[in-house]
């Protein structure tokens, strides 16, 4: 039906993997000024990290807190070092360093580091530096880009400050060190369409992403994206078309991409004006499953068809 990325982990670790999630004290280029002030418009106080500690508590305790929990309570036996809220390559170079250097030394049994950034906060020097980690370490480096959506006059709505360029320009960049690249997608931005959807799946195909998160759009409260709503500037999609949107970019998603989820998780406690049409993502993913299932579909049907090309019919 689909590429389930915690199967591939267990392929490839022969053990149940857990991510453990790291907060950090960082920001990104379009809230501090350097491109534009105020963040994404979906963008609130904590950036994306909704199951991280608190940024102030160092890394190692961080660590600590969440292995109680995730040996205890789901028996994790390896983990994934993830660094998750804001752009953590958006800091000077030493304080990464000492960053990565802290978490490595933090649990025994991690089998990678998963580096959450923007395309445009790519460099060679912390991408040197992970090479280093990698080889010293035994540890895969992972890097997880925010791209969106390839619309680059969406991209310009959510204020995101970068362009599809920039995310093409850095995962060549990434891919030419061997590092495994899993990019961000949500598939209801209001402003895309099923086209900009079916190419977001061909583009990251076609540069071998090794996995992808697919988001829904939510509102949170104190964001612009929230005053929007409240001033009924912006209609939300509905559900049907999101479980469409989303077996529409499967289909065109090679098989090989590994898909870490289909639907966004956001704890029920956070302040949210809107949130999966007030369904649980459990039922997302299953009406997404049984969708697949009625069209007789799958990841990668029309994308294996892509690849035969048109010149076929003349062979």
């Amino acid at each position: 039906m689909y590429t389930k990325f915690s199967t591939k982990l267990k392929e490839k670790y022969s053990s149940k993997v857990y991510k453990i999630p790291i907060s950090i004290d960082t920001t990104c280029p379009v809230r501090d000024g350097s491109i534009s002030k105020g963040g994404c418009i979906f963008c609130g106080e904590k950036g994306a990290g909704y199951e991280n500690g608190d940024c102030k508590e160092s890394i190692t305790k961080q660590i600590n807190d969440n292995l109680d929990i995730f040996v205890n309570k789901y028996k994790a036996e390896k983990f994934i070092l993830y660094f998750q809220n804001f752009t953590n390559t958006y800091i000077k170079l030493s304080t990464f360093k000492n960053n990565i250097i802290e978490a490595v030394n933090a649990v025994d049994n991690a089998v990678a580091i998963s580096i959450s950034t923007r395309p445009d906060c790519i460099d060679s020097d912390y991408l040197d530096f992970l090479k280093e980690v990698e080889n010293k370490y035994h540890l895969d480096i992972i890097i997880e880009l925010g791209l969106q959506s390839v619309n680059n006059e969406t991209l310009k709505k959510l204020n995101r400050g970068h362009t599809l360029a920039d995310y093409l320009k850095a995962a060549l960049l990434i891919k030419s060190y061997d590092f495994e690249i899993c990019t961000h997608i949500i598939a209801s931005i209001p402003y895309d369409r099923d086209e900009d959807l079916v190419e977001a799946a061909k583009i990251l195909s076609i540069l071998n992403t090794n996995s992808v998160k697919i988001h829904s759009l939510y509102i949170e409260k104190n964001t612009i994206l929230g005053k929007m709503y409240e001033e009924g500037k912006i209609e939300m999609l509905k559900l049907d078309d999101f479980v469409r949107r989303v077996v529409l970019f499967l289909e065109n998603l090679s098989e090989e991409v590994a898909v870490e989820r289909l639907v966004s998780r956001v704890p029920k406690e956070e302040d949210v004006l809107f949130l999966n049409w007030d369904r649980s993502h459990w039922v997302i993913q299953d009406m997404i499953i049984d969708e697949m299932k009625k069209q007789n579909t799958y990841q990668g049907k029309k994308y294996n068809e892509y690849q035969k090309g048109l010149l076929d019919k003349f062979k």
